[in-house]
Order: C-alpha cells, then sequence, then structure tokens
C-alpha cells in the first residue's frame, strides 16, 4: 500500500505530531488517575463512592419514600405469618401514623414490619463506611488487647461482694414459696424442651404450627431463644439443657453474618446474652464469641455525630436509619441502650473504643438542648438535633432512663455522670409526665410538644422497679417519695391486669373518657408474653418484701398457665378481655430470657443474684457491678468516666 504524502506537511512534521499525541494522552491518563485516586482514599469521599460503587459496597439509608405516615401504614399491615399485633394504632405525631410497638426495651420478633427496610427511598448523606473501616477496628482491638493482661475470671469472682448463686441456690425456706419457684422451674423446661424438640437452631419457637421462627431482626445469625435462655438455664440449675446451649454456641453459633440487623436487639439479646454467660460460668467460649460480635456493632458509630443508626449490615458494616424512623432519625431507647454492654466489652477486651463509643453519646445529649428537661424519642445522627417533640417511657424511650440509674449503679456508683442525668430527668419526668387519675391511680402519660397524651404501654410498667432501685441514691429527702412513686406505679400497672377478664395485662392502657387502666382500642388488647410488670414485682419485693408482690406474681403465672400454655410451649394472646383465647403462635424469646427469670427471682432468696453485686440489662441478662477498688489495676474506662 502506498500512503499520498500530504501537501504542506514534512515527515518530521508528523512525528512531532505523534509525540505530542503521545504526551498528551499520557498527561490525561494521570489525569484520571488522580482523581480517581482522590475519590476513593480522601477522607470526604464517600459521597463521591456512592455514584461510583455497587449497592452492594454502599447502601443507602432509607427514610421512608413518601410521607412518615404512609411509612407507618406500611408497618401496620401484619403477615399473616407473624404476630398480628406489632403494632398499635395509637398516633405517633400530630400528623398522626402509627408507632411501631416494642421498640426500646423489647421488640416482639414476630414484629415483621420494621424489620425491613422500605423500598424506594430517600439516600441519606454521609453513610457508614465499611470495609476497610472494620479491618482497622478489628487491628485495634487486638493491639490494645495485646498490651493489656487478660481479664482474669477467677480475680473477678474474688471481687463479688457476695456468692453469685447464694448460700443454696437462692432456695426459699419457706415450703410455699418453694413449691412455686419450683412451678416456674417446670415451666422454663416445658418452653425450652418444646423449643429444642421443634425449632432447635431458629430464633423461636411458633408452640402452635410446631415450628420454628427467624425473622430479619437479627441480620442472619440464629439462635436466640438459645442466647436468650443461657443465664436463665443455669441459675435454675438446669444443666443439662444449659449445656445442649453451650455446645450449640460452640459448634453452630455462626458470627459471619451478612444480614441486616437491629443494632439494639443483636446488642441487649447476643451481646447481652454472652456476657452474663461468661460472667456467670468463667467458660471462655462466650467471652471469645461476644468480643468477636462486639466488633461487628462498631461501625453502626461512623455518623458525622457518632449516634449510631439503628439498623447495621454485620457483614459490610454498612448502616442505615429505620425506613419508618422519622427524618431518618436514631431512635434514644436504642442509641441509649447500649452502655452496659459496651463497658463490660471494654472490660473484656481492654479495648476502650466501646466505652468511648457510648461516653460520646452522653456528651452528646448533655450538650444539646432538651425541652422542659425531657428527652424527646428521634435524634438526627447527622445533625444532633431532636427531631420532634414526642416524650415517652414506654416505647421508643424506656430503656434509656433504665440504663442511666443501672449504669450508676454498674459502676459501683462513681458514674457521677450518669447520676447526675438520671435524677434530672426522672425530675423533669415527674413535672412533666406523671399523673393521678379521678380513681387515684398514679400513672406516666406521654408528652407530645407539651400535650399529654393519656396512656401508658406495658412497656412502661418498668419504670416501678427503676425508680426504686434509684430510690436510695437521690436526696436523702426525697427516699421515701421515690420508693412511694415507685409502689404506686406497680400498683396502676397490676390494676391493668387485675381489670382484664384473663388476668393479664394489655400492650397499653388509657386514663381517658372514663377509662382507668384499661385498653380502650382493641389494637392495645394483646399480650405477647411481656415481663415488664413482673420485673418491677421483683424489683419491689427485694425493696420492700412486701408479700403482695409475691401474690401478684403468682396470679400472673396462673393467668399465663391458663390461656398462653399451649401443647407445645407458651403463646402470647391476641385480647386479654375475652376468655375465649385467641394465641398468636410465638414463644417470644424474651419470655424464657426476662418473663421467667424475673418469675423465678422473685420466689427466690434476695442472695441470688444479689444487687449489690448485679444489675440487669434490659434483656434480663446479668451484668457485674465493676467493683473499681477491687479490680482497678485493669480498668481502661475509668478515666474516661471520671473525666
Amino acid at each position: 500500500m502506498v500512503f499520498r504524502k500530504l501537501p504542506g506537511v514534512s515527515a518530521s512534521g508528523m512525528g512531532l505530531r505523534l509525540s505530542q499525541k503521545f504526551v498528551f494522552l499520557l498527561f490525561l491518563s494521570g489525569l484520571v488517575t488522580l482523581c480517581f485516586g482522590a475519590l476513593f482514599f480522601l477522607p470526604d469521599s464517600v459521597r463521591l463512592k456512592r455514584i461510583f460503587m455497587s449497592k452492594t459496597e454502599i447502601q443507602p439509608v432509607t427514610v421512608g419514600s413518601g410521607s412518615e405516615n404512609d411509612a407507618r401504614e406500611h408497618l401496620k399491615r401484619p403477615r399473616e405469618q407473624d404476630h398480628p399485633r406489632g403494632v398499635t394504632s395509637a398516633k405517633e405525631t400530630s400528623g398522626g401514623g402509627a408507632r411501631p410497638k416494642g421498640l426500646g426495651r423489647k421488640r416482639p420478633t414476630s414484629y415483621e414490619a420494621t424489620e425491613e427496610r422500605l423500598p424506594g427511598g430517600k439516600a441519606q448523606e454521609d453513610l457508614t463506611q465499611s470495609g476497610s473501616n472494620v479491618e482497622v477496628e478489628k487491628a485495634t482491638l487486638s493491639d490494645h488487647a495485646a498490651g493489656l493482661d487478660a481479664f482474669s475470671h477467677k480475680k473477678f469472682q474474688k471481687c463479688l461482694l457476695k456468692p453469685m448463686l447464694g448460700r443454696d441456690g437462692g432456695k426459699p425456706g419457706d415450703p410455699k414459696t418453694s413449691e412455686r419457684r419450683e412451678k416456674i422451674k417446670e415451666m422454663m423446661k416445658f418452653a425450652w424442651d418444646n423449643y429444642k424438640q421443634y425449632a432447635w437452631g431458629k430464633n423461636e419457637l411458633r408452640p402452635l404450627t410446631k415450628n420454628g421462627h427467624i425473622g430479619n431482626m437479627f441480620g442472619g445469625l440464629r439462635g436466640a431463644s438459645i442466647i436468650d435462655s443461657l443465664d436463665t438455664l443455669y441459675i435454675m440449675g438446669l444443666l443439662d439443657e444449659y449445656n445442649d446451649a453451650k455446645e450449640w454456641v460452640r459448634t453452630s453459633l455462626d458470627l459471619t453474618s451478612n444480614g441486616e440487623a437491629s443494632l439494639f436487639e443483636v446488642n441487649i439479646r447476643y451481646v447481652g446474652g454472652l456476657l452474663s454467660a461468661y460472667y456467670l460460668t468463667g467458660e471462655e467460649l462466650f467471652k471469645n464469641k461476644v468480643l468477636q460480635l462486639g466488633q461487628k456493632l462498631l461501625p453502626a458509630f461512623n455518623t458525622p455525630t457518632g449516634i449510631p443508626r439503628g439498623v447495621i449490615n454485620l457483614g459490610s458494616g454498612t448502616s442505615w436509619s429505620w425506613g419508618w424512623s422519622s427524618a431518618g432519625s436514631s431512635i434514644l431507647a436504642e442509641f441509649g441502650t447500649l452502655h452496659l454492654e459496651f463497658i463490660h466489652l471494654t472490660e473484656l477486651s481492654g479495648d476502650p473504643v466501646y466505652t468511648e463509643k457510648v461516653m460520646n453519646i452522653r456528651k452528646l445529649l448533655n450538650k444539646i438542648e432538651k425541652p422542659q428537661g425531657l428527652y424527646p424519642n428521634f435524634l438526627s445522627p447527622v445533625s444532633g438535633n431532636w427531631v420532634q417533640h414526642h416524650v415517652s417511657i414506654g416505647g421508643l424511650g424506656d430503656s434509656f432512663y433504665e440504663y442511666l440509674i443501672k449504669s450508676y449503679l454498674m459502676s459501683d456508683k462513681t458514674d457521677e455522670d450518669a447520676k447526675q442525668m438520671y435524677y434530672s430527668a426522672l425530675e423533669a419526668i415527674e413535672a412533666n409526665l406523671v399523673q393521678k387519675s379521678p380513681g387515684g391511680l398514679t400513672y406516666l402519660a406521654e408528652w407530645r410538644g407539651g400535650i399529654l397524651d393519656h396512656k401508658m404501654g406495658h412497656l412502661a410498667c418498668f419504670s416501678g422497679g427503676m425508680i426504686g432501685i434509684g430510690a436510695d441514691d437521690g436526696a436523702p429527702d426525697k427516699r421515701q417519695h421515690y420508693l412511694d412513686l415507685a409502689a404506686e406505679i406497680t400498683h396502676t400497672c397490676h390494676e391493668s391486669y387485675d381489670r382484664s377478664a384473663t388476668k393479664l395485662g394489655p400492650e397499653a392502657f388509657r386514663f381517658d373518657s372514663g377509662a382507668e387502666a384499661t385498653a380502650t382500642r382493641l389494637s392495645d388488647r394483646y399480650y405477647i408474653l411481656r415481663p415488664e410488670v413482673i420485673e418491677s414485682y421483683m424489683y419491689m419485693w427485694r425493696l420492700t418484701h412486701d408479700p403482695k408482690y409475691r401474690d401478684w406474681g403468682w396470679e400472673a403465672v396462673e393467668a399465663l398457665e391458663q390461656h398462653c400454655r399451649v401443647e407445645s410451649g407458651f403463646s402470647g394472646i391476641r385480647d386479654v378481655y375475652t376468655m375465649t383465647d385467641s394465641h398468636d403462635n410465638m414463644q417470644q424469646s424474651f419470655f424464657l430470657s426476662e418473663t421467667l427469670k424475673y418469675l423465678y427471682l422473685l420466689f427466690s432468696d434476695d442472695d441470688l443474684l444479689p444487687l449489690e453485686d448485679w444489675v440487669f440489662n434490659t434483656e434480663a441478662h446479668p451484668l457485674p457491678v465493676v467493683h473499681k477498688s477491687c479490680m482497678q489495676d485493669r480498668s481502661p474506662q475509668d478515666k474516661m468516666l471520671s473525666g
């Protein structure tokens, strides 16, 4: 082939242009490389990463695609296979909408609606970074742990003021009380045996259909009922059953999950359950597992404020807010119910990062303004501001307050910041929420920007016990006042049980339009084996030894046996006001962890898990008081708490 020579262009000229092209292409490729390097390695590149990276690498935070009401209406529609009363029809905001119940202290795992991310939705800025961050956190933990002496369980036992299981396992001398305690133990064995037969390794038992339930709330983790039952089985002396549970943890608890989990639920059930199992038994298996799991929760805190988002992918570390949550906010009871467990993760690992995370939450809450001294339920993890002024001591707010007083008690009464926050909050609650009905019942209303909603949820009934255990450490002249207030609230919650046909309490009860301690809405009439009322009975018994609390507890046992015990386990019921039982086909894991444990403790001597040495997390997992005078040579969180 012959190339024609272009007129006016020499060979040397053509060679020069080729060189220029080569230089230009080299410069262009360098520029592209520089841009992509900045995109992926500069600290503030996460928003740009969203443009280029796949959804499997970075998942958007979901805030409902439509209005907040639309999101909640989506949540109201139950799935046929799940508990039909997972949501009440109570208005969430002044704009309406339904509030999911159980968020806060415990959400029923049958409540699938909030376990799913709503489709569509607006992506929120400042996503949690994953991948390399997780590896960095792991490396940091290893570095800290390598530089510190391993936690000594033998030394820990010597630091306890009293034997953890008492003189004789807490067995009462009174034959009647002892017989009742044995009945609780039989109920636990019955619930456990049926779970093992029909749902082993699943999260919960469906006793009517005799199969297991998994759900999405734990991000692919399995065996929630096993982890929740470890300490209950151990303290009841059901050692064969405990050993079966321990062996399952050894061989089958898989922490490599890549699912989307509730940070709150995984923390209170799995982290809390494994921590208490370790402290009670000294089995290194539980310590190793809980430290692995703790690392997986840390990326949820990678937000502009350090306030964690409510949902985390345990594999990638990506986190986002609940789709129904107001404006992509985090929930007070969820980010406020981490402190007890995270302090103990630091205690066992020697890594202060866990304490740093929860202390940062404290610092932010202390800094921002609180309306009337109250803590609203929704907080933006991006701006650090309250999203709306809805206050509840029931769902969405409850266990935040519980963890303040328990943080103080667990610190061997040295955490002055927690103490100050708790009593200031209690003062605001008394000034704004505590009400007296025409019939003389004391209750805790909800507060919506200054307007009271005269209802109280079953979840709020824990507050009798909470106020009781904090009575001694407030102002000396208020000790009896707080004990009286605790007793009055516990009495009101007992009335909610006593005024129903089944002698079991509804999910929520009202004090308006002539109603007192009674559910006036069909959507509030269900009972899902909740423990909060019995929890307050147990604390009030230990504080006062008034026999009425044991009598009330036995009434609950008889009602559970009559209405909730079925052929293959225990089930919640849909309507406490009718004697024709309609079961929901769910044996909640918290029934094994809390309801039966609190009943067992109620009918035991006080030296079984004495309150001088133990606090109970919001899933009733006992965690030890950190006696600093004894353990001070290895408490990495001490300086942070005092500073």
